[in-house]
């Protein structure tokens, strides 16, 4: 049961790890003051109300501002992950050696069998006891 739990936590742990350095970018339509679409990792589509500019043979065109509007929200993750072992002080490095010591000391298993019972011999069987009191198993 603790090894199950462990390799839950240490995947859970992992997930963590993976979701805090993960970064993602969430596309937005609004078409006026209502959501339309929203996409993860890729380009919103759209309503297809989007404005064209008018084609004109004079050159001149005129412009107007549409309904629609495209909102990015850029989520950043973490990207201080990697530490550094290079500048540790001597108590710094003192400290770690003592901790990783005694961590690993703590799963030392000590295989010593004691026998509270090697010292006295079991009583001699006189009689057959099932015999005594007649119980046979069938």
């Amino acid at each position: 049961m603790k090894e199950v739990l462990h390799k839950i936590m240490a995947f859970f742990m992992a997930l963590v790890v993976v979701f805090s350095t993960m970064s993602f970018t969430i596309n937005m339509h609004y078409c006026g003051d209502t959501l339309v679409e929203t996409a993860i990792f890729h380009k919103a589509k759209g309503c297809g109300m989007e404005m064209q500019l008018p084609i004109t043979k004079s050159g001149c065109s005129v412009e107007k501002k549409g309904c629609c509007t495209d909102k990015h929200v850029t989520v950043k993750g973490q990207d201080e992950l990697n530490t550094s072992y290079d500048n540790l002080t001597l108590h710094q490095q003192q400290f770690v050696a003592s901790f990783v010591y005694s961590y690993i000391s703590l799963f030392k298993t000590v295989e010593v069998e004691t026998n509270s019972f090697s010292e006295y011999p079991p009583p001699l069987v006189v009689k057959s006891i099932y015999k005594l009191d007649e119980t046979y198993l069938i």
